[in-house]
Parts: structure tokens; C-alpha cells; sequence
């Protein structure tokens, strides 16, 4: 009860400061794009949503929820990381980076904190973990709630989650603990493949 009152008093505070950049609910009006590069603090998100072709598809209807690391959560990633992510090449898995962090709908901070997981747009799901008043999607953390858009809402994380790049039979493997599924799995493939 306590963790969500805390949630809503962030969530109905009429300015919210982000990386100390002050957005107030005029950012309402703007979608979530505009919100974004307005606030001065997402600069390496909008390029990299830039780069893959996914800035009108944040500027469309939606609704989303984005989970936007700021600048100094892409800061935080090894040396090299957004650079070799940028690169064409690597476009796909970029993608993949970026729609980790949204979630279709508008899902709001009293909402979040109801959740164990969510669905984002790469297929994938986030973990959310509510510890008192901290709230975590996958391994980071939550530090402003609530920024409204007129096509959804912004959450600001503090560090970049990164969806994983293995289909279902290898993370079952790295597990250990699905050795029947993985015999199942195998042995329709063999059966398959022989055919």
C-alpha cells in the first residue's frame, strides 16, 4: 500500500524532473518522440530510434508505454556498445533493443506496480519488481514515472535492458533444468528432419 501511494504521489506531481530537465504536463500534447528529444536527456534513445526508422512509429497513434533509458543509462554500457549497434549492419538487433523497451498500451506508474511482467512490442517480456518504493523492469531501476504523451507514457529507467538473443531450446539449455523438453524438442526435430 505504502510502495503505491509513493508510485502515485510521483505520478500526480505536476512537474517531474528527469536527469534535471524539468517536463511538466504540457508534454501531454506532444507525442512521444517530441516529449523525448524535448527533455534534452534522451539524445542517444532518439538516435538510435532514428537510425532503425522507428521515430514515426513512436510518433503514430499507439497507445505505448516506453521505458526510456536516459542518456546516462546508454552511458553505462561497455565501451563501444552504441557504436557497434548503430552500425547498419547490426540494425535488427538494435530494433530488437529498442522495442525491449516498449510496451503496447498506456500502462501508468499505478499500473506498473500491479505487474510481475509485461509484454513488450519484440515479443519478449520484462520482469517488474516492486521493492518498497523501488520499481525494476528486468535490471533497472525506475526513477521518473508518469510522463504523459499524447500517444502514451514515458517511464525513465536508468540503465539499457537488453533482450535476449537465444530462441527458447538454448535458454531452456542454459537453465538446466528442462532436460525433458529439450529431449522432446530434439527428438521431434530428429524424427522431422529424417522424414
Amino acid at each position: 500500500m505504502i510502495r503505491r501511494l509513493m508510485f502515485r504521489a510521483t505520478s500526480v506531481a505536476l512537474v517531474v524532473f528527469t536527469q534535471g530537465v524539468a517536463m511538466t504536463q504540457s508534454t501531454a500534447n506532444k507525442d512521444i518522440v517530441t516529449t523525448a528529444v524535448k527533455a534534452g536527456s534522451f539524445k542517444t534513445l532518439a538516435a538510435a530510434l532514428k537510425a532503425v526508422g522507428l521515430v514515426e512509429t513512436l510518433q503514430g497513434k499507439g497507445p505505448f508505454t516506453v521505458f526510456a533509458p536516459s542518456d546516462e543509462a546508454f552511458a553505462k554500457l561497455p565501451a563501444g556498445t552504441v557504436e557497434t549497434l548503430l552500425k547498419p549492419e547490426n540494425k535488427q538487433r538494435l530494433i530488437s533493443v529498442l522495442t525491449y523497451h516498449v510496451v503496447p498500451g498506456k500502462v501508468m506508474a499505478a499500473e506498473v506496480v500491479k505487474l510481475n511482467a509485461a509484454a513488450t512490442v519484440n515479443g519478449q517480456r520484462v520482469d517488474v519488481k516492486v521493492d518498497g518504493d523501488k520499481v525494476q523492469i528486468d535490471q533497472a531501476q525506475v526513477v521518473s514515472t508518469d510522463i504523459a504523451c499524447s500517444n502514451g507514457v514515458i517511464h525513465v529507467i536508468d540503465q539499457v535492458n537488453l533482450p535476449s538473443a537465444n530462441n527458447i531450446p538454448v535458454t531452456a539449455d542454459k537453465a538446466g533444468t528442462f532436460k525433458t523438453l529439450l529431449l522432446l524438442i530434439t527428438t521431434h526435430l530428429a524424427v522431422f528432419s529424417f522424414i
